[in-house]
């Protein structure tokens, strides 16, 4: 088991150390300020903290030295000419079936960066970034310098280059509510997995667009959303817009990766090929946002369920988490040590982890819940934290 736990919060980063048995914040670190996503780097021990800071915008910290002392590094930034094709917050009467009006372009600029992750030991700089409004920075000097993934800002799906000219296809790529804090409605990229067993094989999910694979290290994308199914389009198995919440793959068997959607839980056997949805409704299976995937058994994975939309909550005032060991054929969920009545907990999408037999998640509540055997009981690190948005083990 890990000694540490990161926290990234509305309100700072704060580290969770294990003493005598018992879990001991540190001082919180960039007090204030919006920590939208916190990690180690597991090649080198370096902490990184992706700040949302309301006035310098959005920014990357490292430390090198544990956590003691904060560094900032040179922000993420759109080349010169980088544009996109707006979106805007649907109507209850819009039809995406409907002729679309001429495109309105604008010119990129960073909202968040919402994701990091961290390259194979043998590429000891790589590191990959994602943001809103969709974009893929790659680092391969350990993040002191940013470099934009263009194939994928270019991809047909989005309009194709618009570096060079006006657009050359119709723009699929739908928006996520996570933008319209910041005065857009656009996708943004929140997961990012390597194959371990090859550093060009890539796959990254962004919302409202679906999941996109690379085979040569980002030189090429294509879409990996068949079997897939979106409840709120006229065609629910259409290529684009769909609305993973994230997406997490097995280290041991990488073909099995498993996901979060806006509508249910989707399991993929086939490195994603295909997805099969695996919610089961009478179980209270189906909407949530994290999602976690054991390390060794590509079968397993756990979620946190709660209740969709307008109401974004636990599922009558209980909290729970759900496992599955069959590749979602059934689900059992463990209640012991969580809070059942007047619980109104939701767990964002990078507040779950897991780490060999001990998971941990934290809630927009600032709870800090911890389990050593695998989900089935549960221990409260901390009830007075800020709103979590980010838990990794470090």
């Amino acid at each position: 088991m890990s000694n540490v736990i990161l926290l990234g919060t509305r309100k700072g980063t704060v580290i969770v150390d294990l003493n005598n048995n018992a879990w001991v914040p540190r001082p919180i670190q960039h007090a204030g300020i919006p920590v939208c996503y916190a990690a180690r780097d597991p090649r080198d021990g370096t902490l990184w903290a992706s700040l949302d800071h309301g006035h310098w915008g959005p920014k990357l910290s490292r430390s090198r030295d544990g956590g003691e002392t904060w560094e900032d590094v040179l922000s993420l930034k759109y080349p010169e000419g980088a544009r996109y094709i707006v979106k805007y917050l649907p109507t209850p009467d819009f039809d995406p079936e409907a002729p679309q009006k001429q495109p309105e372009y604008k010119d990129a600029t960073v909202y968040k960066i919402w994701t990091m992750t961290f390259g194979p030991a043998d590429k000891p700089g790589l590191l990959y970034a994602g943001t809103i409004p969709g974009g893929l920075f790659v680092s391969e000097d350990g993040g002191d310098s940013w470099e934009l993934n263009r194939p994928l800002w270019n991809h047909e799906s989005r309009g194709g280059d618009l570096f060079i000219g006006e657009a050359t296809s119709e723009n699929k790529w739908g928006g996520t509510p996570a933008s319209i804090d910041y005065g857009v409605f656009e996708p943004g990229i929140h997961s990012i997995l390597i194959d371990p067993r090859d550093a060009k094989h890539l796959y990254m999910a962004a919302s409202s667009v679906g999941v996109m694979e690379s085979l040569d290290g980002g030189q090429t994308w294509a879409g990996r959303n068949k079997g897939m199914l979106m409840d709120y389009l006229p065609n629910p198995e259409a290529e684009w817009g769909h609305d993973p919440h994230f997406i997490a793959a097995c280290q041991s068997q990488p073909n099995c990766i498993w996901q979060q959607n806006h509508c249910g839980v989707f399991f993929s056997e086939d490195g994603a090929q295909t997805w099969r949805k695996v919610s089961v409704l009478e179980e209270n299976v189906h909407f949530g946002f994290p999602i976690a995937a054991d390390q060794n058994d590509g079968h397993t994975a756990w979620v946190v369920p709660a209740r969709a939309d307008s109401e974004r909550m636990t599922i009558d005032g209980g909290l729970f988490v759900a496992r599955t060991s069959d590749g979602g054929e059934t689900w059992q969920s463990f209640r012991k040590g969580l809070p059942q009545e007047n619980a109104y907990d939701i767990v964002l999408r990078h507040a779950l982890d897991v780490a060999g037999d001990c998971l941990c998640f934290g809630s927009t509540t600032g709870n800090v819940y911890l389990s050593q055997d695998r989900g089935e009981s549960w221990i409260c690190v901390g009830s007075n934290f800020p709103p979590i948005y980010s838990v990794r083990f470090g």
